[in-house]
């Protein structure tokens, strides 16, 4: 496949699956851009809230620190937040990469809007779709590669499900 074969796939995926790309970085994603991450988002419990990407360099020790101390140390840190819209339907997001090359990426489901992780009620996700449980999630589960293009992954939110942890709702 060309690249602008590829590019041209890029831009209509989004499109061809009903999905709005959402949050300040929609261009790098659809306008053929990158580097990116267009990641669909299913699974969502509800319509209320926020919705967050956050990119973190793909190592253990950076892999989801505070996004003050990584930007301190010049880390590679983006976080992409909007509103959750309305309605029903599918939903994707774009977040920009610095380049290409290896990235830990997390999306969360802030249900009450405070900003703030609240383990009893948001949602949160990985690329690899594996269930969290009630641990801290391994960094493979979050790594995704990103080409010059833009990379298109699949997250599934998760909550949490008594006391076997999170897991996506069925």
């Amino acid at each position: 496949m060309t690249a602008a074969v590829a590019a041209a796939m890029a831009i209509m995926l989004p499109r061809a699956a009903g999905a709005q790309v959402l949050g300040s970085d929609a261009a790098a994603c659809t306008g053929g851009g990158g580097p990116a991450i267009l990641a669909r988002i299913e699974g969502l419990k509800d319509r209320k809230g926020n919705l967050k990407l956050e990119l973190y360099p793909a190592d253990e020790e950076d892999f989801l620190a505070d996004d003050g101390v990584l930007e301190r140390a010049g880390k590679t840190f983006r976080r992409v937040q909007v509103p959750t819209p309305a309605g029903s339907g599918p939903l994707a997001m774009c977040i920009r990469v610095p380049h290409p090359g290896r990235y830990a990426l997390l999306f969360t489901h802030d249900r009450d809007g405070k900003n703030k992780f609240n383990f009893w009620t948001d949602g949160a996700g990985f690329p690899a779709n594996t269930k969290l449980g009630r641990r801290k999630p391994p960094l493979a589960s979050a790594l995704i590669d990103v080409p010059s293009g833009v990379a298109n992954v699949t997250i599934r939110a998760q909550y949490l499900r008594g006391l076997g942890g999170f897991g996506p709702i069925d």
